[in-house]
């Protein structure tokens, strides 16, 4: 029996859909709206539950040649420069939770998965193809592209990001919205950086109000940094990337260490996103109905507090692929095997979703709260910063509240 299934979307979750579909046994077309294949932004942080599946695809070889991998995280306060906590990565990543700790840029990973779905026989790639609208069937699901064209499958992937048309048509809850934070981040070759400013570790400044994470990228060669504020911006929401005004990001952190400071003026070409997010995922209806499935952003999108967004849509390509092999015409069916997908994601994907919401308000914390923070740090160290729930995979399809 020949099954098709469709992927509107062609980022890293839409690649990972189509590479697990495929070898689900899946005839698979993806369409991307954009001209040509690419991705934009910057670093991706993959925690041991993201490259573990990585690996299992047996792309652990391709990946090593363009991560980074720390070997630890150190917690920083952005207002004097004191360290307040560290987490090991490195070898003891690999210990505890059978993979490593990795950092990337984003176009390497995509670059890296791109390969891989090309080596699939069984994936058609289009570019310059915009999902305008579905329709529905008992047996099929039909889209409808902007040229007009009716194409049918018997699955559709919607991997379409924060702003994605199949989940509107799907579930008609409008677009995500600001949360009040704006992300602006730079990327610098560490041959062109002070010699102090280098860094091989992933180190995170919290401050008032604010934070800034910075970790190498393509082995080691370039430093990426992100600054998170809250604020708000005349730039256009949907928009991913804006010229962000580098005045604005160095009035934010005027009152930051020295340390700091040179940091953020020695970064050049610094970029802004304003930051959107929708509610935690309340229930299996939010990740499928019938013919239709969501993955990545377009179902989950994950404030970027936890580091687990390309983490999450790793993870549901995965698990979509597993559900999508049991499809049997006389035995599963494409509904009760999206269902299946569904009740096994969403509550993990909600328990991040809230525990990034958490972390962020931790990060950017004032007064006492921020005081007990740094206190808890000092004194608890890797018991308050590993996360063995996420990094272990445990629990997929159930848990408790963050």
């Amino acid at each position: 029996m020949h099954k098709h299934v469709l992927v509107s979307g062609g980022g890293i979750g839409g690649l990972a859909a189509a590479l697990a579909c495929a070898r689900a046994g899946w005839q698979c077309r993806l369409f991307e709206q954009a001209a040509a294949f690419g991705e934009i932004g910057a670093g991706v942080q993959l925690g041991p539950n993201a490259t573990r599946q990585l690996q299992a695809w047996g792309l652990g070889p391709a990946l090593a040649r363009v991560v980074a991998f720390p070997q630890r995280l150190e917690v920083r306060s952005a207002l004097t420069g004191d360290a307040l906590g560290c987490l090991r990565l490195g070898d003891t990543s690999v210990q505890r939770y059978g993979a490593p700790y990795a950092t990337v840029h984003r176009a390497d990973l995509h670059a890296l998965l791109l390969q891989a779905v090309k080596a699939e026989g069984d994936v058609s790639l289009n570019t310059g193809v915009r999902v305008l609208a579905l329709s529905p069937s008992e047996h099929a699901i039909t889209l409808r592209t902007e040229a007009g064209l009716d194409i049918e499958g018997d699955a559709l992937v919607g991997a379409d990001g924060l702003w994605s048309q199949v989940r509107q048509a799907i579930l008609a809850d409008g677009p995500a919205r600001p949360v009040g934070h704006l992300a602006y981040r730079a990327l610098a070759l560490q041959a062109d950086l002070p010699e102090a400013l280098r860094s091989h570790q992933v180190t995170a400044w919290l401050g008032p109000r604010m934070h800034v994470v910075a970790y190498p990228v393509r082995q080691g060669e370039a430093l990426n940094v992100v600054a998170i504020v809250q604020g708000e911006s005349g730039a256009d929401a949907a928009g991913w990337d804006h010229a962000g005004a580098s005045a604005d990001l160095r009035a934010a952190t005027q009152g930051a260490c020295p340390a700091l400071r040179e940091l953020v003026d020695a970064m050049p070409g610094w970029r802004l996103w304003v930051l959107c997010a929708r509610p935690p995922v309340q229930g299996p209806d939010d990740m499928a109905r019938g013919r239709v499935a969501l993955l990545g952003d377009a179902a989950h999108p994950m404030r970027p507090y936890l580091a687990q967004g390309a983490g999450m849509a790793l993870e549901d390509a995965a698990e979509l692929g597993r559900s999508l092999a049991m499809v049997d015409k006389d035995v599963v069916d494409v509904p009760t095997a999206l269902r299946r997908y569904a009740l096994n994601r969403w509550q993990r994907c909600a328990r991040v979703q809230r525990r990034s919401e958490r972390n962020g308000r931790i990060f950017h914390a004032t007064g006492p709260v921020a005081l007990g923070r740094d206190l808890a740090m000092r004194a608890l160290g890797e018991r308050v910063l590993d996360v063995p729930w996420l990094y272990r995979g445990d629990g997929l399809g159930a848990g408790p509240g963050a």
